[in-house]
């Protein structure tokens, strides 16, 4: 595997530890917080791609807060699509390549077979249409991409929903769960991995890469209680529609992922497996504290 320098952006949240994490392993990385670089700005993003250099640009920072970005549109468009751009431009100057994590909320939901990378984006939300013109600003800027679709990320530490499951359960023993929204499950540390075997292949372009695999919210909760042997727990429940949030969620949104026939590699293992690993390595955690 050839060695390369990364700069991985939003190098704080759940997605950015697990890429320095992994790729730290393989690569010379820099790693990039929130506080160290705002992507939001053009000239403090051209003033360290020029000092690092980088091969690879990750990009791991966004607005993923759905609601948060209905209320404050102007913030999403400006981390989700603008962010984006400037990297792409930075890229393109020095002659880097560019990862980028989009969404499956870029699409409206209304299929009931899982979406392809042929299949026309059509999101309902600010928190889609900014990470869809972000996409499209990477694709007007820069041919040395790889935009990456995930969906429903979870893995060790960082705001999740996988984590907020089983701390809720053990702490109040009732779980509020969504039936009719329906997708598929991402761990990230099977995420990291196989992006890197994506940039190994020199293969630009638009990836879909989830766990395989689909549940919707209250399906994933039962599974999660199962796996981690938390017996009598409450689940009530609920439709998308009761809880009167400001932002639309799409009703399906699971991708199909083609990794096999494009590269040759084999699809991500079932989401039910990683999720137990992930829960083998939280209960270590557990009992080491």
């Amino acid at each position: 595997m050839e060695r390369r320098r990364f700069l991985i952006t939003g190098a704080g949240g759940l997605l950015g530890r697990h890429a320095v994490g992994w790729f730290s392993r393989y690569h010379d990385v820099v790693a990039a917080r929130r506080e160290d670089l705002g992507i939001t700005h053009p000239d403090a993003v051209n003033r360290w791609v020029n000092r690092i250099s980088p091969d690879v640009i990750m990009n791991c920072a966004a607005l993923s807060n759905v609601d948060a970005c209905e209320r404050q549109p102007d913030d999403a468009f400006a981390v989700n699509a603008e962010g984006p751009r400037y990297l792409a431009q930075a890229a393109e100057q020095i002659g880097a390549q560019l990862i980028h994590f989009s969404t499956d909320y870029v699409f409206d939901g209304d299929k009931t077979t899982p979406y392809t990378i042929e299949d026309e984006p059509w999101p309902i939300s600010i928190y889609g249409h900014s990470k869809l013109a972000g996409e499209r600003a990477i694709r007007e800027t820069l041919a040395r991409h790889y935009i990456i679709r995930v969906a429903r990320l979870f893995g060790r530490g960082g705001r999740n929903f996988a984590s907020a499951i089983l701390d809720i359960a053990r702490r109040d023993g009732r779980l509020l769960a969504i039936v009719d929204e329906i997708g598929s499950p991402t761990y990230v540390v099977d995420l990291a991995e196989r992006v890197n075997a994506i940039v190994q292949s020199g293969q630009h372009g638009t990836y879909h890469l989830t766990n395989q695999g689909v549940c919707s919210w209250a399906e994933f909760a039962t599974a999660a209680l199962q796996i981690g042997q938390l017996h009598g727990v409450i689940i009530e429940q609920v439709q998308s529609a009761d809880l009167g949030r400001p932002a639309r969620r799409p009703r399906y949104t699971a991708m199909r992922c083609l990794l096999s026939e494009r590269l040759g590699l084999e699809p991500l293992r079932p989401w039910t497996a990683a999720f137990a690993e992930f829960v083998h390595q939280q209960e270590k955690l557990r009992i080491e504290d």
